[in-house]
């Protein structure tokens, strides 16, 4: 077990007063919901990176093509991705250290760097989904042109970056609240939707693929549900929040972070299934199938539900795109400080990540299609996270008492397994590739 006295030099110390408040709660002068909220905020984060504009458009398709058959498979990848979360996190808090940093002290140092470039390129994929999905919200919402939408996009974005010299408490609190926006924009469109709770609840729980294009939408649900970005940084949350003591400390920690990681991935997935009845109930029963794209969606919600539902809409993509977009940022800050040592100002971060979604625009190219390609490359790189992860946790002379049980590493294995198959497939499929009775 790594020494839980190691020393702190970075901001994902928290400040006093939250230090204080969880010392009361590890101590037990702080009970019930108070003992639990000096340690709520590290899966909020993460979580954002679970509703940003890649899963609205995949949602959307799918509930408008197949209604409301496809909501099993998010509860599915929802809870894939709780265990996964949950992993990563316990690695930072046993540790002390994240899981960029962990590779780098157990593996070849090229390895790290091949791991480094990778995960790079990956942070660029990302972000061009997120930034471009926040600039069409604006583009929608306010009828800007698109390239002007995306600097404003950027201006935003570095507007949330001060946030952080404020404190990280603040951040979480910036982030958190971006969820609940989105949340509550659902919220809204549920009630204007209308749903049948009854087919909501039975294609929750029962599975059904209605047609051979269903399987291509739902590997793209599943096999895009563990953000590589997301894994990485869960853990750099976790790692000097607050620092355990003890070894008893650490599992108490851990089991406040666990439920943490269930409200804020409860919420996420609550957020994916509501796109995806929304669209059914809206989109699917009315005849308007062959919703599949962003544009398409909000400029059909005006008719259907009225000027307000698309406005709401149009809030919760420029939401979800804001936020994910500086999570992305943030994770690329840990992936290169973890793996190879070096870091750069946040803010020329930013900017160079910003360039590829400008490009796109500035060149004219569909963003909707731009946004597919981006989760192609997510694809390629997310077998290192998972994989590493899951050998790092289940080794005991690196977690101590907190290595995993030996159905949490079955179970975890069998999630990355799947996720991986349905990667595999999902890129042999968008290069040309075809299966039995599915086209691309």
């Amino acid at each position: 077990m790594s020494d839980y006295r190691r020393a702190t030099e970075d901001g994902g110390v928290q400040n006093p007063r939250t230090q204080e408040a969880a010392r009361g709660s590890l101590g037990g002068t702080r009970r019930g919901v108070r003992a639990v909220l000096p340690f709520i905020g590290p899966a909020f984060i993460a979580s954002i990176a679970y509703i940003d504009p890649g899963n609205f458009a995949t949602n959307i398709q799918g509930g408008a093509e197949f209604g409301y058959a496809l909501l099993w498979v998010i509860l599915l990848a929802n809870l894939m991705a709780m265990l996964i979360q949950g992993l990563s996190a316990k690695l930072g808090i046993a540790t002390g250290m994240n899981l960029a940093e962990m590779t780098r002290q157990r593996l070849p140092p090229w390895v790290s760097y091949v791991f480094w470039i990778a995960q790079e390129i990956t942070a660029m994929a990302t972000d061009l989904a997120e930034f471009l999905g926040a600039a069409i919200g604006i583009n929608l919402l306010f009828n800007i042109p698109l390239f002007t939408a995306a600097i404003i996009t950027g201006v935003l974005v570095t507007v949330v970056l001060g946030i952080t010299r404020g404190g990280f408490r603040g951040l979480e609190i910036f982030l958190g609240g971006s969820a609940g926006i989105i949340a509550l924009a659902y919220v809204i469109e549920t009630i204007l939707a209308k749903p049948d709770w009854g087919q909501v609840l039975y294609h929750s729980f029962v599975p059904s693929l209605p047609g051979s294009e269903a399987v291509l939408i739902s590997v793209g649900i599943i096999g895009a549900t563990v953000m590589p970005h997301a894994v990485y940084l869960h853990s750099g949350l976790t790692q000097r929040r607050i620092i355990p003591r003890t070894e008893q400390e650490a599992h108490r920690i851990f089991h406040f972070e666990k439920i943490d990681i269930v409200i804020a991935m409860a919420i996420a997935g609550l957020v994916n299934m509501s796109m995806l009845f929304m669209a059914a109930k809206v989109f699917h029963f009315t005849g308007h199938t062959n919703v599949a794209d962003i544009n398409t969606a909000y400029r059909t919600l005006t008719p259907l539900l009225g000027a307000a539902s698309a406005a709401v809409f149009g809030i919760s993509l420029i939401a979800s795109g804001v936020s994910s977009s500086h999570v992305g940022t943030m994770a690329g800050q840990v992936v290169m400080q973890g793996f190879v040592r070096f870091s750069i100002p946040i803010w020329v971060r930013r900017l160079l990540t910003m360039i590829p979604a400008l490009v796109v625009i500035g060149l004219g190219l569909e963003p909707t299609r731009a946004l597919v390609i981006s989760q192609v490359f997510l694809s390629f790189t997310l077998p290192i996270p998972v994989i590493t992860l899951i050998a790092f946790t289940k080794n005991r002379e690196i977690m101590g008492s907190l290595v995993n049980r030996k159905w949490t590493t079955v179970g975890a294995s069998a999630c990355a397994v799947v996720i991986l198959f349905l990667n595999v497939i999902l890129l042999y499929l968008t290069f040309g590739g075809s299966l039995p009775g599915i086209s691309a």
